[in-house]
């Protein structure tokens, strides 16, 4: 049986993270995937919309994965290709070249991103949304106190 591992934070879980994720899964019989830890995230500045129990749950939720874990900090990923024997390491190639010290211990992967999405760029889209409807809820107050001004 060939293992195959992957690591990502997986929040607002889109069409790309699926795609990643199948394509990964193509690589082996088994694919085990890494999500970041609220705490680990927090060290590199990130702040996931849902918390890693449900990310993690979603996750695993998938068809073609097999098991989920928490990945606390950056250097454990030579430690888990070892404790799951993995015999691939699969990465987006927004990663390349920054694991193939890993070679030694397994095949490294990077695969394209999928074009046109990423959750950075649902949660700018996001919350530009709330901006606009803060926006508009203040105008229609206004509004309002306009009106109960004329009223009284």
């Amino acid at each position: 049986m060939k293992t195959v591992l992957t690591y990502g934070t997986f929040d607002l879980l889109h069409v790309g993270h699926i795609r990643l994720l199948e394509r990964a899964r193509a690589y082996g019989d088994r694919l085990v995937v890494g999500i970041s830890s609220d705490e680990f995230n927090a060290t590199k500045g990130k702040h996931s919309i849902f918390p890693f129990e449900h990310r993690k749950l979603i996750v695993q939720s998938l068809r073609f994965v097999d098991e989920v874990f928490a990945e606390n900090d950056w250097g454990q990923k030579e430690s888990d290709i070892k404790s799951y024997g993995a015999d691939v390491l699969v990465m987006g190639n927004d990663w390349e070249g920054k694991f193939d010290d890993l070679g030694r211990l397994c095949e490294v992967a990077y695969l394209p991103r999928t074009e046109g999405i990423s959750t950075t760029a649902l949660k700018e889209a996001l919350s530009a949304f709330r901006g606009e409807k803060i926006n508009e809820l203040k105008r229609a107050i206004e509004t309002l106190h306009m009106i109960a001004d004329n009223l009284g």
